[in-house]
């Protein structure tokens, strides 16, 4: 890929102003939910996924709309339900007019997958989207098919109703390099959401980036340098949550069942890169690291009975451990 920049210090300026132009422009559409935003635009420049839980009516799918608009990516939704079979969403073989198989190139084959209630369809279903997250491809009849690149997951869930949902499998939590919990607005946003959406104006996005820009940024976000003590901490931050080792936390012992994965220290690192740039930085301290701990590792801990009859939550126990 050709770059137009001279230098990397020039060009992560310029990766900066994109990125405000992109948080202006949704702001355009999606009141609030700065950090949720924030969060999002991370872990694409990370090439990483994004699980976002929150209650109906939060314009989560209305976020993942409009990020695709703003990124200039083409975008699918898939709606999951207990009935949605692993074809439906990568795609089948039929037989064409000559006898020969032919592949038919299901949702999944886009720049941006909506996985909408993924946790409404069950474990054979989910793991479909396994092999496309952490392989960027698919596999079909023994035949691997390449994923457009940049490829970027955004699957939401719905914390209350749980009649009839599979829980997600801890593998496939784990490719997810955020858990992103959506609230419910302040009065005053909600104020500004009722007076836009009841009106006869509509705000349309207009496209900031293109997907050659994101996949030049993503290798140059992988290009800053790090110092050896914020990689120290990071990690060390990762090793606390893993009960029964030398350098567990106390709470780790008494709290969980199990601990974050080397993934996480992985995320970590190249999300703090992100946080580093788009704060004007150019190079990540602990700062950074601390600022996306709760939402890397809020999904990767698993809590035992005990955390659970003494109502210690997993986001008190990572406060904790910063």
């Amino acid at each position: 890929m050709t770059t137009k920049y001279n230098s990397d210090v020039e060009a992560i300026k310029a990766f900066v102003e994109k990125y405000n132009l992109l948080k202006s422009e949704i702001a355009k559409v999606i009141v609030g939910q700065d950090e949720t935003v924030k969060n999002a635009l991370i872990s694409i420049f990370s090439q990483g996924h994004v699980l976002l839980v929150g209650v109906p009516g939060l314009a989560k799918t209305l976020l993942v709309n409009t990020i695709s608009d703003a990124l200039g990516l083409s975008y699918n939704r898939i709606q999951f339900t207990p009935d949605l079979m692993p074809s439906d969403i990568i795609g089948t073989e039929i037989l064409d007019e000559n006898r020969k198989f032919k592949f038919i190139k299901g949702p999944v084959f886009a720049n941006i997958i909506l996985a909408d209630e993924i946790n409404r369809t069950p474990p054979k279903t989910q793991s479909a989207l396994l092999e496309a997250m952490q392989e960027k491809s698919v596999t079909v009849a023994g035949k691997a098919y390449k994923l457009d690149a940049p490829f970027f997951v955004l699957a939401t869930q719905n914390p209350i109703e749980q009649e009839g949902t599979y829980p997600l499998p801890e593998a496939q939590l784990d490719r997810f390099m955020f858990n992103l919990i959506l609230d419910y607005p302040e009065f005053n946003e909600e104020l500004e959401i009722v007076k836009r959406t009841t009106g006869g104006v509509t705000d349309s996005v207009n496209k900031i980036i293109d997907a050659d820009e994101i996949l030049f940024f993503q290798q140059l976000i992988r290009k800053i340098p790090i110092a050896d003590n914020v990689m120290d901490y990071a990690v060390k931050l990762v090793t606390k949550t893993r009960p029964g080792i030398p350098s567990a936390h106390p709470w780790a012992n008494s709290f969980l069942n199990w601990g974050a994965g080397p993934r996480a220290s992985q995320v970590l690192i190249v999300g703090a890169k992100v946080h580093a740039a788009i704060s004007g930085k150019y190079s990540p301290d602990i700062e950074d690291v601390k600022a996306i701990a709760l939402p890397v590792l809020r999904h990767r801990i698993v809590r035992n009975y005990k955390a659970e009859a003494e109502g210690v939550s997993v986001d008190a126990f990572i406060q904790e451990l910063l």
